[in-house]
């Protein structure tokens, strides 16, 4: 099992930029596909991106790609998501999760630990 702890979130302003962190806890976190997700007010939690346990490939949501960026040190039990050139739709609640099947996954229902997440909020 992994506990998940994000942060990093704000208020921002178009244009701007963010460095969201997710800490896990344990000594397992090398074997977990690491995921973030969006969930904006009214709306379904959507796929941001994800990223194998080795950090060797990532994979982006079409709206995301190119602006942010997933990484992960596995020394520090802990996964990153670079927000550039942020938008107003940008704005939500970000999640990480964790999943330890081989293939990097899009549906939320596939992960299996979640963070609770942090607001990211961009004004314009």
């Amino acid at each position: 099992q992994v506990q998940l702890v994000e942060s990093g979130g704000g208020l921002v302003q178009a244009g701007g930029s963010l460095r969201l962190s997710c800490e896990a806890s344990g000594r397992t976190f090398e074997r977990y596909n690491m995921g973030w997700f969006r969930q904006a007010p009214g709306k379904e939690r959507d796929f941001v991106a994800a990223i194998r346990r080795t950090g060797s490939t990532t994979y982006y949501a079409d709206s995301v790609k190119g602006r942010f960026a997933i990484s992960r040190d596995n020394a520090k039990n802990t996964v990153y998501l670079q927000l550039n050139s942020l938008k107003s739709e940008d704005t939500a609640v970000y999640y990480c999760a964790a999943d330890m099947g081989f293939i990097l996954k899009v549906e939320s229902t596939e992960y299996e630990y979640w963070g609770q997440g942090t607001q990211v909020t961009v004004s314009s």
